[in-house]
């Protein structure tokens, strides 16, 4: 079994879809095994409603996340760095030049440039989530915790 990080901060633009999803599936999957945090590079507003839809159809409570920036993280110390879109991982690569710190790019789609009907545009946040979930298995394979 691989040995999971102690600590892992996921990073996007905003932090209001791709890192706030990959943070909740990720304490779902591992629970307190893993330290998880998200954070975006600019200052927003509340998290996407249609990501709190995607997780919510897995269990997942997305509800209450406050998207942070970089600046307004409780720890700026991670053993793995993953960022999801490439304004990210510049901020990232900084974050990390001071620090001992493995940094990882998961070039991951943004859902919010789909048009189309509420369906379709819904489908796209399911995508992201799948194609999230895969890459947190992949990574941090489950250690007996809960499997969909």
């Amino acid at each position: 079994m691989a040995e999971l990080p102690g600590s892992v901060l996921f990073a996007c633009t905003m932090n209001q879809i791709r890192s706030p999803m990959a943070e909740a599936l990720l304490k779902f999957l591992h629970g307190s095994r893993i330290y998880v945090q998200s954070a975006g590079v600019r200052e927003t507003g509340e998290v996407d409603p249609f990501a709190v839809i995607a997780l919510d159809e897995l269990g997942v409570d997305l509800s209450r996340h406050r998207p942070r920036t970089f600046d307004r993280l409780d720890d700026d110390y991670f053993d793995l760095i993953v960022s999801l879109a490439p304004e990210a991982q510049h901020r990232a690569v900084e974050l990390t030049r001071h620090n001992a710190c493995e940094l990882e790019f998961w070039r991951m789609p943004d859902p919010s440039i789909v048009e189309g009907s509420r369906e379709q545009r819904l489908d796209a946040y399911r995508d992201l989530r799948d194609l999230l979930l895969r890459r947190l298995r992949e990574r941090f394979p489950p250690q007996g915790g809960p499997s969909f």
